[in-house]
């Protein structure tokens, strides 16, 4: 489907997009990528909001928001163990993505906000109660807002404060779009009414702008890829179990202290692209992240999804996971029908692309214009 053009007078519509840029996340980076490639398919002119808060503006939101000191620790360790390892996530902000000025507070996002016609947070993590930022809710505008397919992460809400303090920020949208069925089921249990599930933007795009981003031959490989987010030292035992089962290679993407110290060959710097590519050209891929399991199945590569949680736990994000598979009608994601998977993909990228057609330009028709540049 392609767009509509749509314009105020005599220029298009401006859009700017709010969500996790900095965290040095190859998923995060590239759902951000795909949805500001989505939005200007429809004809707008979108770009993402840079914010980069300072140390003040991190602390002042861990103060007012409840979050727990421990996240920044959490944070400190992850960051620790990638040094080294992020150099070419600056140069994908760089050369593929629209960015505004940086934005370091509140205060430079109001002023940053003015210059839109409306704004839409999404996706990814940005909703979770684990860490809430209210930022990423767009509470420091007053235009019209659409929030397309956040993720909370969760199942159940354990905190009824932070319960409280998301009823309070979702006020006042245009259009709610969740990512996840256990999302929508917490939202309407909040406010009353249920919003709408659409995917997750990197199925917003076709297998082929993919694989152009990746560009180039794909270097097949006689391989095991292995991607984990989570520093549990039983996946290593699950990847030698599979490894002397199939007789295949493992090559690992390290993203943890226990990944750099696996005994298997490292793949060390890999840019959003290169992370793509290896992901295409695996034999199959082993993984905790919701992302890597989502382009595994894109891409058509078979993959093996780790649980990263219990079942039981409280903050348990495989819900995530379980959404996707369910959509893609995924039974075994070892063995799974790309046929049907290619299927499902053209079936959610049409309901996505049809609720951020519908959704902003309803926003936009409700807009005071933006400041001029």
């Amino acid at each position: 489907m392609i767009a509509n053009f749509r314009d105020r007078g005599e220029r298009m519509a401006r859009i700017g997009i709010m969500t996790f840029l900095h965290n040095d996340n190859y998923g995060s980076i590239l759902q951000a990528w795909a949805l500001q490639n989505a939005v200007r398919s429809l004809g707008y002119d979108a770009e993402h909001i840079d914010y980069v808060p300072s140390q003040t503006e991190k602390m002042k939101n861990l103060l007012c928001s409840g979050n727990s000191p421990r996240l920044i620790l959490d944070g400190m360790k992850k960051r620790s163990a990638a040094r080294g390892l992020n150099e070419g996530f600056d140069e994908f902000r760089q050369t593929q993505m629209i960015l505004s000025p940086v934005c370091r507070d509140q205060s430079a996002l109001a002023h940053q906000a003015l210059s839109y016609d409306a704004l839409i947070c999404g996706s990814d993590q940005i909703w979770s109660p684990t860490w809430l930022n209210p930022a990423y809710f767009l509470n420091f505008t007053k235009k019209p807002k659409v929030a397309y397919a956040p993720s909370l992460g969760v199942s159940t809400m354990t905190d009824s404060a932070k319960g409280r303090k998301i009823t309070a920020l979702i006020r006042g949208f245009a259009a709610i779009s969740v990512r996840e069925e256990e999302g929508a089921a917490l939202l309407k249990a909040l406010i009353g009414e249920k919003p709408a599930v659409m995917p997750d933007p990197v199925m917003l795009l076709p297998r082929e702008k993919w694989l152009e981003l990746i560009g180039g031959d794909i270097p097949m490989g006689n391989d095991i890829l292995c991607f984990f987010l989570a520093d549990n030292p039983a996946y290593w035992t699950q990847v030698e179990q599979i490894r002397q089962k199939t007789g295949l290679g493992v090559r690992v993407i390290p993203r943890t202290e226990s990944a750099l110290q696996s005994a298997y060959p490292l793949a060390k710097g890999v840019t959003p692209a290169q992370w793509l590519s290896l992901i295409a050209g695996a034999s199959m891929v082993l993984t905790d992240s919701f992302h890597a399991a989502a382009f595994s199945l894109l891409l058509h590569t078979p993959c093996t999804i780790l649980r990263r949680y219990r079942e039981d736990d409280p903050e348990s994000r495989n819900s995530r996971v379980d959404q996707l598979l369910r959509t893609l009608q995924v039974a075994d994601p070892t063995h799974p029908d790309f046929s049907v998977v290619d299927a499902q993909l053209a079936i959610q990228r049409q309901r996505g692309l049809n609720f951020l057609q519908s959704a902003i330009s309803q926003a936009v028709s409700q807009a005071t214009p933006a400041k001029a540049r």
